[in-house]
């Protein structure tokens, strides 16, 4: 009997990938845009400050980083670390620990006395910054770096704005914070302090001054109409964080009711316990799933006694009786009244329900337009209606955090500088997103995230010490090592070590790699093993694949 083969041959000249008669496809070296980077509003190249880390390299990732956010040890506290929720990692284990990373840099370079280092370009121009907070100093930090002559005038006693008078020291201390303020300082940048500006035109001119940044920060508490026949102590977030680190911290009495579901609200109840009430109570409108504040920031104001009266809003104040009405969520989330009322007792009330900036002193300057809700409008390049002025962080229309408004001031810096210097900045066009789907990863690790220890609880709830420890070396450096360089080559050897024909040319460290393409047959095994996706498949020049626009990756 005679078996038929039933296998049909193949025809090398149309073959769209691997080794054939005729290369259709040709791999090439791309550079991507890796999400951590996409996600950061600093716009930090976390990734390559990562590789650096690393390389136990130190300083030179501290001086990457700072190229883009001058205060690390700040954000490596405060931010919310969005780069961490768009890691890729996160599909293979847990996300990379960017910001405890972050902050191990940022500390050690304050303990060994890292200065900056750059060349400022010459020519530059005399700039005034109103306002001492977050984005006025990344905005003359950045315009210093560009040559420019900067000073911020902060109307209050100390620099840091939000960062001093509305976070605790549980959560960024004060040592840390003064310090790379100090180093801003240090590189040029003059700070007035107790100068509040009132007439901006008149102190731009009277100056001498070329351009104004204004990044004054929201700490004005937004008002709400309670009935109240004889209330007892009120008091709003701002005032009262700014108060309870004074050396005569407000008195609250026993108990003490907190209105609001944000971040702040939880900072405001956190610091009553450790101010010594017996009780602090919030009182928010929606449920937790609802509420603007982090997660991790109602854990740890739960594990600290704080209790949460989720779907309460307050309907009336009788001295120390609070009446509050129970809501339940319509089919859009929406908070609804059921006329059910409770009554709840507390000694003072603290209103957490948001901010406002002060732009009064705007009124007067032509050209400057204003949003309903009090924010100014600006264009995509920072700039008022009014010609010379700028503005960013809180008073235009954005989300509110202290990693945002830095943003705003590094944008605003080079917008700034390019307009100053008759040459319009042109924001450099970035790489196409690489998502977890594009990566490679033939090998998987199992190496979770080092979780960073926190102080325990019997020894916080009395002071002011910082909560949560930073990285020791050994720790920051695993988690540098856990990155997976999305989109970028990190020269594993890989493609050297994979390609049949010895097409793959290694440059040597820090070059990478390139092609012989005489020898390359397209067989895209390169391709297919780079665990990063910093090779791509592309159509042979020239070939119909090219003329039809086919990607072989």
């Amino acid at each position: 009997m005679t078996v038929k083969d039933m296998t049909g041959s193949t025809d090398l000249t149309r073959f769209d990938k691997g080794t054939g008669a005729v290369r259709t496809h040709r791999p090439v070296y791309l550079d991507f845009l890796p999400p951590c980077n996409s996600a950061c509003p600093a716009g930090e190249d976390i990734q390559g400050w990562l590789a650096l880390a690393q390389e136990q390299r130190y300083e030179e990732a501290w001086q990457l980083l700072i190229e883009n956010n001058p205060m690390p040890a700040i954000h490596g506290r405060v931010c919310y670390h969005p780069c961490e929720t768009g890691c890729n990692r996160n599909f293979t284990d847990s996300t990379v620990s960017i910001h405890a990373v972050e902050r191990f840099l940022g500390d050690m370079a304050l303990e060994q006395g890292w200065k900056p280092k750059f060349e400022a370009k010459p020519g530059g121009s005399k700039v005034l910054v109103v306002g001492g907070g977050p984005s006025g100093l990344s905005a003359a930090y950045h315009l210093t770096r560009l040559g420019h002559q900067v000073e911020i005038r902060e109307a209050g006693p100390i620099a840091g704005g939000m960062i001093h008078f509305g976070i605790p020291a549980y959560r960024m201390p004060r040592n840390e914070l003064a310090a790379e303020i100090r180093r801003i300082e240090e590189i040029g940048v003059k700070i007035s302090l107790n100068h509040r500006v009132e007439d901006l035109l008149k102190e731009k001119q009277e100056g001498g001054f070329d351009a104004v940044f204004i990044a004054v920060g929201a700490h004005i508490s937004k008002k709400i109409e309670i009935p109240a026949r004889d209330a007892g102590k009120m008091l709003d977030a701002v005032s009262f964080l700014r108060q309870a680190h004074s050396d005569n911290p407000p008195k609250l009495g026993r108990r003490v009711a907190i209105y609001g579901g944000g971040n702040t609200a939880m900072d405001a109840a956190r610091t009553a316990k450790r101010l010594g009430v017996d009780e602090a109570m919030i009182i928010y409108r929606r449920d937790r799933a609802s509420m603007p504040a982090h997660d991790f920031e109602a854990d740890e104001a739960l594990e600290e006694g704080v209790k949460i009266k989720w779907l309460r809003t307050i309907k009336e104040i009788d001295q120390t009786t609070f009446k509050v009405e129970v809501m339940e969520l319509d089919e859009n989330g929406r908070p609804q009244p059921t006329g059910e009322v409770e009554e709840l007792q507390a000694d003072a009330l603290i209103l957490a329900v948001g901010q406002d900036t002060d732009t009064g002193f705007l009124d007067s300057v032509p050209g400057i337009e204003f949003n309903r809700d009090g924010t100014v409008i600006v264009g995509e390049d920072m700039m008022t209606g009014a010609p010379d002025i700028f503005a960013g962080g809180d008073m235009v229309p954005s989300e509110r955090s202290v990693t945002i408004a830095v943003g705003h001031g590094k944008k605003a810096a080079r917008f700034i500088d390019g307009y100053l210097r008759g040459k319009p900045y042109q924001p450099a066009r970035k790489h196409p997103l690489v998502d977890h789907e594009k990566l490679h990863l033939w090998y998987r690790t199992n190496a979770p995230q080092r979780e960073q220890q926190q102080l325990p609880l019997v020894e916080r709830m009395d002071n002011f010490d910082e909560i949560l420890q930073g990285l020791s070396e050994g720790e920051a450096q695993f988690e540098a090592q856990r990155c997976l360089s999305c989109g970028n080559c990190f020269e594993c050897d890989g493609c050297l070590g994979s390609c049949p024909e010895g097409a793959v040319i290694k440059l040597g460290p820090g070059k990478r790699y390139r092609y012989d393409y005489s020898r390359c047959t397209g067989c895209a095994v390169c391709y297919e093993q780079c665990p990063c996706h910093a090779i791509e498949m592309v159509p042979e020049p020239g070939s119909i694949y090219e003329k039809v626009g086919m990607s072989g990756g």
